[in-house]
């Protein structure tokens, strides 16, 4: 039992350092287009929910 949990601690780190982790400005970047995105979908989203609103409305209401 023993063993094989150091054994794949071992293997564990030797998959790590295969892996490369992104620098810096990477993660700049990445962060960067995730907040306009975010600010794309909200816009979008708000001007769908806010036509859909007149639509319910004109319906309900009839005019």
């Amino acid at each position: 039992m023993f063993k094989s949990l150091v054994k794949f601690f071992k293997d564990v780190r030797q998959e790590l350092s295969y892996v490369s982790f992104p620098n810096k400005n990477d993660i700049k970047e990445g962060t960067q287009v995730v907040i306009i995105m975010s600010a794309i979908v909200a816009m979008f989203l708000s001007g769908v929910d806010w036509i859909f609103s007149l639509i319910i409305q004109f319906i309900l209401f009839r005019g």
